[in-house]
């Protein structure tokens, strides 16, 4: 069970609801855009868009910041740096990197749903260093080769 996480509300997004799941078995809480006046992105415009939250993330866990599947098919406009990564150590504001791939103009407005968040448990490793590594059935082929007949 993760425990709870705590939360900050910005200035700026105080009249905004908290990250929420749509559905009961949503994986990703939904990210609105904090932004003060509509933000409009050009096809192949970028720009970072505040949520108007922070967080401080449990240790061992991390907040994955991923794109919206519904903004991707309808409008072309998804997110750079994906997933984002929001560490445990990180305490500033939540920002989402919008990009629009869509061939018409898209206007990002206040509360509008941009991004979903995933909480996800870190595994920390240990190196090994080794001079060899240990044989596989897939051993270096990488690029689509285990799709080629």
């Amino acid at each position: 069970m993760t425990p709870p996480i705590a939360i900050r509300r910005l200035d700026h997004g105080r009249d905004l609801p908290l990250p929420d799941y749509a559905t009961a078995a949503a994986a990703g809480l939904d990210l609105r855009a904090a932004v003060e006046a509509p933000l409009v992105l050009l096809p192949g415009e970028r720009a970072l868009v505040p949520t108007g939250i922070a967080l401080a993330m449990p240790d061992g866990y991390e907040a994955q910041i991923r794109p919206r599947s519904g903004l991707a098919l309808r409008h072309g406009v998804t997110q750079l740096n994906t997933p984002g990564t929001v560490d445990a150590d990180y305490r500033g504001e939540i920002g989402v990197i919008l990009i629009n791939h869509g061939q018409e103009p898209f206007t990002v407005t206040r509360g509008m749903r941009v991004a979903q968040l995933v909480v996800a448990p870190v595994a920390r490793v240990r190196w090994t260093q080794v001079e060899v590594l240990p044989e596989s059935e897939r051993g270096a082929g990488g690029f689509g080769s285990t799709g080629v007949a």
